[in-house]
């Protein structure tokens, strides 16, 4: 996780979505250990309040699961839950922006594929 917080979204809510982001990434996966509290506090001189507040909202998604003692660890199927949200909020909330758009600008398909391609200028 790298340091750089932002004013537009409470702090606890910025480092929940940096540990959705490492899940969806890969960087975590199921059975692995999140950084205790005190770490990311110390680390990203945090109040562990604010960390604890994300780790208990990923614990309600059911994303993580604490261990009594042990600490908390990444759930067996949470980058496919993560995924599975992931895919539906962008279909019913940035599609249909990103889609008049194309079409306000007159783009095609072809178009579109192009710019898509690795070395292509856009």
């Amino acid at each position: 996780m790298s340091i750089g917080w932002n004013d537009n979204a409470p702090i606890y809510r910025q480092l929940k979505e940096r540990v959705i982001g490492m899940m969806l990434d890969g960087l975590l996966k199921p059975g692995d250990a999140l950084p205790s509290v005190r770490q990311v506090a110390a680390d990203y001189q945090l109040n562990p309040i604010t960390v604890s507040r994300a780790y208990q909202e990923l614990v309600d998604d059911t994303l993580v699961e604490k261990r009594r003692g042990l600490g908390m660890y990444v759930t067996e199927g949470a980058r496919d839950k993560l995924l599975a949200s992931e895919r539906e909020r962008f279909l019913r909330e940035e599609w249909p922006a990103m889609l008049e758009r194309i079409r306000r600008l007159g783009l095609d398909t072809e178009q579109l594929l192009r710019a898509g391609q690795p070395g292509s200028a856009a």
